[in-house]
């Protein structure tokens, strides 16, 4: 596995950055990039399951691994879910089971610098290089115009 990385810097607190990223009317917005009608279905606490679901209910199944507000989330990806059934055990998933997605924000000048960091199988990464700036994007622009607000 490959791990990327990718950078943006927000002209807004890192608190409203943070709310963008896990609040359950803008997530849809932002992740839309990835998957149209998307969702996530979680309370965000460290342990707790997560699935990061498309419009047809298919997606990633996965553990909220850390939790700092406004500074830290580190998801774990252990499988996937279709048609309502949660697959954790497949030959197929263990190659990328234990995958993580991690974002860090950090004060910036008065800004907000949004890392991502995640684990990608070489068959996901030309589609994560071109998604995840294209999805920063949008948070910053949704940040930007609450920060005004």
């Amino acid at each position: 596995m490959k791990q990327l990385e990718f950078k943006i810097i927000i002209d807004a607190p890192r608190e409203v950055v943070w709310n963008i990223l896990i609040g359950i009317d803008t997530y849809p917005i932002w992740t839309s990039v990835f998957s149209e009608n998307s969702k996530v279905e979680t309370d965000w606490k460290v342990g707790s399951k997560a699935l990061f679901l498309n419009g047809d209910g298919s997606g990633m199944v996965s553990i909220i691994e850390e939790n700092i507000p406004y500074s830290f989330l580190s998801i774990k990806h252990i499988g996937w879910i279709k048609d309502g059934i949660e697959e954790t055990e497949s030959e197929e998933i263990k190659s990328w089971a234990g995958s993580h997605e991690n974002y860090t924000l950090k004060d910036l000048h008065n800004n907000t610098l949004w890392i991502v960091e995640l684990d990608v199988t070489p068959e996901f990464e030309s589609c994560m290089q071109e998604m995840w700036p294209k999805a920063q994007q949008k948070v910053k622009e949704m940040a930007e115009v609450a920060n005004k607000e």
